[in-house]
């Protein structure tokens, strides 16, 4: 992934961002940092397949692994925003390295509950604080190359490395949610289902911590503008949060919604055919695939010509999205459903990629880690909706009613692209 932002720059890069030497992305940023930003998003994408695999393996029930899964989503979604308008105000560092610590001291605390006599609300309202908790490292991540790319790049270059860079950071993120569930597969085969748990928690204590320390958490981005300090721009520089809340910002959570409805529904679909092969723990095997045409679409983005906009892209994207997701409904074979998933994944790369751009182009003075932060949100929400309602649909129809369900999410996808037509962004 490196070697997509080398091809950005031209200039060997230092490990500490100076306003001096930030003629490229790479050496603004320093060449520890994309490495690590990597690594600290997959905890993320290992706890929400991970509390699906224990929870299912622990007590029996994809209905309640379902739930539990969807409640970490909750949290993250109820939280979230206001982690990322915490951010806004008080500077990244801190806030990561709360939430870090006290994220991986719940997912210890889960893997300990599932296994123990508890109600299982208590289960469900320790999943609520791991999603609250969760550290919101890709939209920081966004927040700060936006910064850096308007403060500390030449004007006549930024809008070409905004669009590779948000073509990246979608890849990034489709990526670790290919490895994510993966990993999860791996490590519940061969050590457990408690073992993802234990891992992810490890890894979100020392990657994370590791990113909030990183020379870059003094960048954030406000607008186009970005501010290079610890804390963000203060309240008086802030556009009003009524700003987050008009026509252009909602149609892209809607999207994002969408995608995340998408992301639920089929994990846990994918839940319920290898679970009915006795295998439920090899789902994130099988959900990998669409991860693997979204990663490959999300980075041809950046090739697309100018000429071919932003709300036509998400729009043929969203089309092929679709078209993937009524396959896999319909499919007779593990092979026409891997070939589903596939196609429908080059549908999401693209729409990532481009709703995280307009994104960028919307966000109010101020507001940028809290608006990259709802639209991080509005992924987990739609998964965590999704997922218990899959869950409860695939226990108590079948797993056939239960493969219709992306087909729904694409369909709200679509939609929203469609709304975004209308808009001034072109």
């Amino acid at each position: 992934m490196s070697e997509t932002l080398a091809r950005t720059t031209n200039a060997p890069a230092t490990d500490r961002p100076t306003a001096e030497s930030g003629t490229t992305l790479v050496q603004a940023m320093g060449r520890t940092y994309f490495p690590l930003a990597f690594v600290a998003r997959l905890p993320f994408a290992m706890m929400v397949v991970g509390v699906l695999t224990i929870v299912v393996a622990g007590r029996d029930s994809l209905t309640l692994g379902g739930m539990t899964s969807g409640v970490v989503g909750v949290g993250g979604a109820a939280i979230g925003p206001l982690i990322g308008a915490w951010a806004d105000r008080a500077g990244q560092r801190t806030v990561l390295l709360v939430t870090a610590a006290v994220n991986s001291l719940l997912l210890f605390a889960l893997t300990a509950a599932v296994y123990a006599a508890v109600p299982d609300l208590v289960v469900l309202a320790i999943a609520f604080a791991i999603g609250a908790t969760a550290p919101q490292v890709p939209p920081m991540s966004r927040s700060r190359l936006v910064g850096v790319i308007h403060t500390r790049l030449p004007a006549s270059r930024r809008q070409v490395i905004l669009n590779r860079t948000m073509s990246y950071e979608s890849a990034a993120d489709e990526i670790v949610f290919v490895i994510g569930p993966f990993v999860v597969g791996l490590l519940a085969a061969a050590f457990g289902p408690a073992a993802p748990m234990i891992a992810a928690a490890a890894l979100t204590a020392l990657a994370v911590g590791a990113f909030a320390l990183h020379a870059s958490a003094r960048t954030t981005a406000g607008t186009g503008a970005g501010t290079t300090s610890d804390a963000a721009p203060s309240a008086a520089h802030q556009a009003p949060v009524q700003d987050l809340w008009r026509a252009r910002v909602l149609v892209l959570v809607a999207g994002f919604v969408g995608i995340g409805l998408f992301f639920g529904a089929t994990l846990t679909a994918m839940s319920a055919v290898t679970g009915d092969a006795g295998h439920s723990e090899r789902a994130g095997l099988l959900y990998g695939f669409m991860g693997i045409g979204s990663v490959v679409s999300a980075l041809a983005v950046s090739a697309l010509p100018a000429r071919f906009s932003l709300r036509a892209r998400w729009l043929t994207a969203a089309v092929v999205q679709l078209v993937g997701a009524v396959v896999v409904a319909t499919a007779d074979s593990t092979g026409v459903l891997i070939a589903g998933l596939v196609i429908a994944g080059l549908g999401i790369g693209p729409s990532l990629v481009t709703i995280y751009s307009l994104g960028s182009h919307r966000s109010p003075i101020g507001r940028g880690t809290t608006l990259m932060t709802m639209l991080g949100s509005a992924i987990i929400l739609g998964q965590s909706a999704a997922s218990a309602g899959t869950g409860a649909l695939a226990d108590t129809v079948g797993t056939t009613a239960a493969l219709a369900m992306p087909a729904v999410a694409a369909g709200v996808v679509l939609a929203a692209a469609a709304g975004n037509w209308r808009q001034a962004d072109r």
